[in-house]
């Protein structure tokens, strides 16, 4: 390597370095003009208003936040999303009453007195108030991590913009930087990355609920295509926001061809089940072949589907649990959903009785005795029926079918409950159940001996 391009490296970091030195002077000249031109008597007082305005607004939101908290308290039945507004406001009273307070004394003062005379509580009003209304929105961020990140580089932009050093601010961010080839990567890139990355995220979110919120509310779409509709809107909506967040940024998204290519080689080999369950997802949700709401059963496997995922189908079974199928195996095997077309399911009891019972009789009690239960349906074709299927070798067999259209709320249960009321119907009755009765010799006992007529043993 030849002694000039050795050197060349070293000039821009001891320039960089410069620079930096530079802007670091200029700051702290800058902080001192601002000490000195506190200490002056006019802004002296300025400050002891703005200190005594921030004590007042905290001894007085002491009991306003205790009362309102109490009448917050007392709101039963306002929709979720009123209280959570209510408990941001809760938390922001000193904030919103230290406001008030400042501009009404800024307000005063400017009529009272020369402009200069409250130029830093001018200063400290637009700050608070900008702080006041970024401490609101940002709540919309549903992430902590990005609203916390969001809130604090608003607060950091706003605080340059009205204090007017927002280009002394940029020209050292953007000096510390790294270089990989024609790539330079600096300080002021990534935070200016983050605030509206941030910023483009939030908003899809917001829309994405909003969209939701109007998908299902539409009664005329089916279930499966309200989650659908929802996935695809929450996907293009998110996509569209990063994109246009990488183009307001300033990078080429040309850049990104090789990036998608190698995600896709990615995807081919090392994600093929993840690839096959979200395209099974969408499979389920355009044919409508399982919606939130059906009862299936899967192996084995039996419940309600709950909600119907990218990944998986979430299935709540009778005893509480929670089972998380992939989409891929409601497609590749066999399902049975007892409420696809519609939510009537129809059960059969077998039972048997013995040969001396009269078998118009037992139809006519198992029928009576079935429609007794309170979840059994008996109207038009679905009434309960009872015939006989054979004569057995100690029984004549039956069966009894009856129909239910709340299949979520059990199959064992209401089989049960029929048994039973044959049962107290067959007892009431004298109706008898007859059961194999067997009898058994012990191989070591011995055999009776028997004498012929003439007198020899057998």
């Amino acid at each position: 390597m030849e002694p000039e391009e050795q050197t060349q490296p070293k000039d821009a970091l001891a320039e960089s370095a410069a620079e930096a030195i530079e802007l670091g002077q200029q700051l702290w000249e800058f902080a001192a003009g601002g000490i000195e031109l506190l200490l002056r008597p006019w802004n002296a007082y300025q400050v002891g208003i703005g200190v005594a305005l921030f004590v007042l607004a905290t001894l007085i939101a002491r009991p306003i936040s205790q009362a309102f908290h109490n009448w917050l308290r007392a709101r039963e039945g306002w929709p979720r999303w009123r209280m959570r507004l209510g408990l941001v406001v809760h938390k922001r009273i000193r904030g919103v009453l230290f406001v008030v307070l400042i501009w009404t004394v800024v307000l005063i003062m400017q009529e009272a007195t020369w402009p200069s005379r409250s130029r830093l509580l001018v200063v400290a009003a637009n700050l608070s108030l900008a702080w006041l209304i970024v401490s609101f929105a940002t709540r919309l961020v549903g992430n902590p991590l990005l609203r916390n990140i969001v809130k604090y580089g608003a607060w950091v932009w706003i605080t340059l913009r009205i204090l007017g050093i927002t280009q002394e601010a940029t020209a050292l961010l953007d000096s510390i930087a790294i270089d990989f080839g024609d790539l330079r990567i600096s300080l002021f890139l990534v935070v200016q990355a983050v605030v509206i990355l941030g910023v483009m995220l939030t908003l899809a979110r917001v829309i994405s609920q909003m969209a939701a919120n109007r998908i299902r509310s539409n009664s005329e779409i089916s279930p499966s295509m309200q989650v659908l509709g929802a996935k695809l809107a929450q996907i293009l909506l998110f996509g569209g926001a990063f994109f246009i967040g990488l183009k307001a940024i300033g990078i080429d998204l040309t850049g990104l061809a090789v990036l998608s290519g190698a995600i896709g080689v990615g995807l081919g080999f090392g994600l093929q089940k993840v690839v096959s369950n979200l395209v099974s997802g969408l499979i389920i949700l355009l044919d409508k072949s399982i919606k939130p709401g059906d009862v299936i059963s899967l192996g084995e496997t039996f419940g309600w589907i709950n909600s119907l995922g990218a990944r998986y189908v979430s299935v709540v079974t009778r005893d509480g649990r929670e089972y998380l199928i992939p989409n891929e195996d409601l497609i590749t095997t066999q399902v049975v959903n007892w409420s696809h077309s519609d939510r009537f399911v129809r059960l059969d009891l077998t039972f048997g009785t013995a040969y001396g019972d009269d078998p118009h009789k037992v139809r006519k009690i198992a029928i009576e005795a079935a429609s007794s239960v309170n979840r059994v349906l008996q109207y038009g074709s679905k009434k309960p029926v009872c015939h006989i299927t054979g004569f057995g070798d100690s029984s004549v067999d039956y069966v009894l079918r009856f129909w239910i259209d709340d299949p979520t709320g059990g199959l064992t249960n209401i089989r049960g409950n029929v048994f039973l009321a044959l049962w107290d119907a067959f007892q009431a009755q004298g109706i008898s159940i007859p059961f194999p009765q067997r009898e058994v010799r012990m191989l070591n006992d011995p055999l009776p001996v028997r004498v012929a007529p003439d007198g020899n043993e057998e």
